[in-house]
């Protein structure tokens, strides 16, 4: 075992067994090298794999803080449903359960912002160029941040309801305004990859830059325009979630199966 795997997965055990509570934070790395005999590249080593992990992650001025990896991953039944209701409006395949009471971190915001690569790809505009974007930071109540979510919305929604631009956009949420305005039924596509996060996310969802996270983009497509005309982005850090899918037969896997002829 490379030296920093063996004092990675020491100090692994250390977090697992108390040793460094939880919201409290490692030696600095005067002392790790110290304690374990090593240089300090063999301690990035190894608080990098802590970090991969989701055990750790560095606060500025305070030193590397210890994360509460006893959650329990939530999952996701991935289905294509979309259902709505009275007052919130359409509800989208989520982590949370209807019941389930959440809370919003922060204030929410909305702004003109430079279009980042993947907004600009899916909207089909020039990236950089500004657009509104609503962002929040929402978590099950009582717990750290779970999801960063920024929904973007094209120059032309923007023209065409312009209430999707204030604080409040009314009963039904800013979907209901756009598809009002003309562009209803709005239809979905859904894309789902793995990435490493940007600065301001891992900031925002409070982990480590090294720990990959789930996105999950949202298209909105206009029936009038046959354009998209929203961009949902909903970033997950990775060790919070697993997805889950139920497979189906189809006819030709029907059991019993049938005989082939010789």
């Amino acid at each position: 075992m490379p030296r920093y795997e063996d004092v990675a997965a020491d100090l692994r055990q250390r977090i697992h067994d108390g040793q460094y509570e939880i919201g409290g934070t490692l030696p600095r790395y005067e002392e790790l090298t110290a304690t374990y005999g090593v240089g300090r590249g063999v301690i990035s080593s190894a608080i990098a794999v802590l970090e991969r992990e989701g055990l750790v992650r560095p606060v500025k001025r305070a030193g590397l803080q210890v994360l509460d990896w006893r959650r329990e991953r939530r999952r996701i039944a991935r289905g294509q449903l979309v259902t709505r209701d009275p007052v919130r409006g359409y509800v989208f395949p989520a982590a949370s359960r209807a019941d389930e009471p959440w809370q919003v971190h922060g204030r929410p915001s909305r702004s003109y912002e430079p279009a980042p690569a993947r907004v600009a790809e899916l909207l089909s505009v020039d990236a950089g160029i500004p657009l509104l974007r609503r962002r929040r930071v929402t978590s099950p109540e009582n717990e750290s941040p779970f999801q960063l979510v920024d929904t973007w919305i094209s120059p032309e929604g923007v023209r065409d309801a312009p209430q999707v631009a204030e604080i409040s956009t009314g009963p039904g949420g800013y979907i209901d305004r756009l598809e009002e305005a003309g562009h209803g039924p709005i239809s979905w596509h859904e894309y789902t990859r793995v990435r490493m996060p940007e600065r301001e996310e891992s900031q925002l969802l409070e982990i480590s830059s090294e720990l990959p996270v789930l996105e999950l983009a949202l298209s909105g497509v206009s029936a009038k325009t046959d354009r998209t005309i929203e961009v949902t982005i909903r970033v997950i850090p990775s060790d919070r979630v697993e997805l889950v899918s139920e497979l189906r037969r189809a006819k030709s896997a029907a059991w019993p199966t049938t005989p082939v002829q010789a």
